[in-house]
């Protein structure tokens, strides 16, 4: 007689690359499968390091093991610096910026030729295909057994079904860094009193006299809907969530999550770049509408001016040179 498989409880961590699709596009399958091996591979030493096993990887993500909860989340939560490296390898040379998407839950698995199953497994790939670029979802079995200095940056938001299961399953979301969506809700002289204004890298956002600072210290800024968005807008055509600004690599990136997509026009061109479901880079200044092109006058839109080094270094005064002190 075979002897039954063993059973363990553990945290899974199912962690995916965004936006390899459009490297490939862009870059073709030579650099882009470079990009993305180097950068999984980056993912699996630091979820090791960590005290994790990575059980497999898939293709542009990976699945991993955690005897403990909190370290599992603390692993998740310093991933975006690992994805910050890997960006400032290649951003220079494809100019496609890759996010990453995690999902954790943790429950009894049976690991088997190389693989993992259990609804542990199930739960935590379920939640890294609902989570959105740069987002780490947490079950419910995973959040109870956190401490409560790590509950404490938990944000319940949905109920999901899962395929094969009945009932519905509560989400939680992971604050990596105290993210902007919860502290960027006021004008600039409220928020950055203590801020140089002349920061090296910042995004200017204006809307309707409302004016937000973006650095790349303060994590991502959601847009939507919702009043649990850094920027709230109340218009029918934008989505609870609808999109996302953060720095990524040393550039600003908006990504589209949305139903009706986003709009962008850069300076004066007259081509506007439409994301749904996509991300791109902000450079220079231009507009961006949310749910409708930024020249439709009933439209959700906003400026943005992307200040990077090179700009603040170009337009920066000179220093004033020191007498000579002769002797």
């Amino acid at each position: 007689m075979l002897k039954p498989p063993e059973q363990a409880d553990k945290a899974v961590v199912f962690a995916d690359l965004t936006g390899s699709t459009k490297l490939f596009e862009s870059q073709g399958n030579t650099i882009a499968t470079q990009v993305v091996t180097r950068c999984t591979q980056m993912l699996g030493r630091h979820f090791t390091q960590a005290g994790g096993r990575v059980v497999k990887f898939l293709g542009d993500g990976l699945l991993v093991l955690f005897d403990r909860s909190d370290e599992a989340v603390e692993a998740a939560s310093h991933t975006r610096d690992v994805l910050y490296e890997c960006n400032m390898e290649h951003i220079d040379s494809t100019n496609t910026p890759l996010g990453l998407k995690i999902g954790i839950e943790f429950g009894s698995v049976i690991e088997q030729r190389g693989d993992c199953y259990g609804d542990a497994v199930n739960v935590a790939a379920r939640l890294g295909d609902r989570a959105e670029s740069n987002e780490v979802l947490l079950g419910e079995s995973l959040y109870t057994r956190l401490p409560e200095s790590k509950r404490q940056l938990c944000t319940g938001i949905d109920r999901i079904t899962i395929k094969g299961k009945a009932g519905l399953f509560r989400v939680w979301r992971f604050d990596w860094r105290h993210t902007a969506e919860t502290t960027i809700t006021g004008p600039l002289d409220l928020l950055n009193e203590s801020v140089d204004t002349a920061t090296a890298q910042r995004a200017d956002i204006d809307m309707n006299g409302r004016h937000i600072q973006l650095l790349p210290a303060n994590g991502a800024l959601v847009i939507g809907r919702s009043e649990s968005c850094g920027l709230v807008i109340d218009d029918r055509r934008v989505s609870r969530r609808h999109a996302r600004i953060e720095w990524i690599g040393g550039q600003c990136t908006l990504t589209d999550f949305s139903t009706n997509g986003t709009w962008v026009k850069f300076g004066r061109e007259a081509e506007l770049v439409i994301l749904k479901r996509d991300n791109c880079v902000l450079h220079g200044q231009g507009m961006i509408g949310l749910g409708a092109a930024p020249g439709d006058f009933t439209s959700a839109a906003f400026s943005f001016h992307i200040i990077r080094d090179d700009d603040w270094r170009a337009s920066a005064p000179p220093r004033a040179e020191k007498d000579e002190i002769q002797m």
